[in-house]
């Protein structure tokens, strides 16, 4: 698999250039941004799981980490985020607008590319369009529900599946049917990604927290800054009573550098972070249960440490 993963890599960073010399350098900005290609991983892994890989995968391992990539660059200007992979943020280089188109390029390009599969392209159009819908509806309810303090447990993960799971899960799907995966497979893959994806993002929620800036490589303190409350927030106020969940929603609302340091130890007392550690673990847990389905494997292996990887990453 490393030998196809390698491939992708290439082919996205060729589909990612312009003849225009100011576009290609926005466009291979925008490259650089993407992480750790967990989403084209997750397409070859449940391939090669399954079956075998074949050029379909390929080709839908790049269309992926396009479109996830497209969610990074607009994310960070609705964060109105400065860094992300230790490199300024496109907004932060070129401001907004160039921000929403490049994010716009990457979707409209990622489709087109699906769009050009030789074997069944109106499913894989099917599949990625309705799982980028549900990303952006996700992320809609999450920026209309930023100084709500009233956000429940159940509203905050219901927000991060759409945001951040739906798309893990829409990859994982993809792998399985594309290897000729039978639907109850195609399903429990499909499960395994949400339950990823998950972990992953209550992962990345404890980091804008507890997380630095030398180590993560982005701008922290983001949901703070935005009032957005994660599982962390969401347990410490709903342990609180009288003058302490005052004085929580207090510093929710005006955050100076003061009250983030008053706000971070009343968590760690009440016990949001060990909280949302433990959600974190068990929607791992949960995945790693999803590929019992599975024969025994490298790749399946390799799923299940992702998965933990996934609940427990510090960067």
């Amino acid at each position: 698999m490393a030998t196809v993963l390698t491939r992708v890599e290439s082919r996205l960073q060729a589909e990612l250039t312009s003849k225009d010399p100011r576009v290609d350098e926005v466009v291979r900005h925008g490259y650089r941004l993407g992480g750790k290609r967990l989403r084209p991983a997750l397409v070859l892994l449940c391939g090669e799981a399954v079956g075998c890989l074949t050029p379909a995968h390929e080709l839908l391992g790049v269309v992926v980490e396009m479109i996830h990539t497209a969610t990074l660059v607009h994310d960070d200007v609705l964060d109105e985020a400065a860094l992300r992979r230790h490199v300024d943020t496109v907004n932060a280089r070129w401001g907004n607008e160039k921000s929403v188109l490049l994010g716009d390029f990457l979707f409209s390009h990622a489709f087109y590319l699906a769009s050009t599969l030789e074997a069944d392209a109106a499913t894989a159009c099917r599949l990625i369009g309705r799982s980028t819908n549900r990303v952006c509806h996700g992320e809609l309810r999450q920026t209309l529900a930023g100084g709500d303090l009233t956000v429940s447990e159940e509203d905050y993960l219901a927000m991060i599946e759409g945001k951040t799971a739906e798309l893990c899960a829409c990859c994982c799907r993809l792998g399985a049917f594309y290897a000729g995966g039978s639907a109850p497979v195609a399903d429990a893959l499909e499960a395994f990604g949400r339950d990823l994806g998950m972990a992953f993002q209550i992962a990345d929620d404890l980091l804008d927290l507890t997380g630095d800036e030398a180590s993560t490589g982005k701008t922290i303190g983001v949901d703070l800054a935005k009032q957005k409350l994660t599982l962390p927030l969401i347990y410490t106020r709903d342990s609180l009573v009288n003058g302490p969940r005052v004085h929580l929603e207090k510093w929710l609302r005006e955050p100076t550098a003061e009250s983030r340091r008053e706000l971070h130890r009343l968590v760690e007392a009440v016990g949001g972070f060990a909280y949302a550690k433990q959600k974190a673990t068990q929607y791992a847990d949960s995945a790693i249960d999803r590929l019992s389905i599975l024969e025994d494997s490298e790749a399946k292996r390799t799923l299940t440490h992702l998965a933990r990887f996934a609940s427990r990453r510090d960067a």
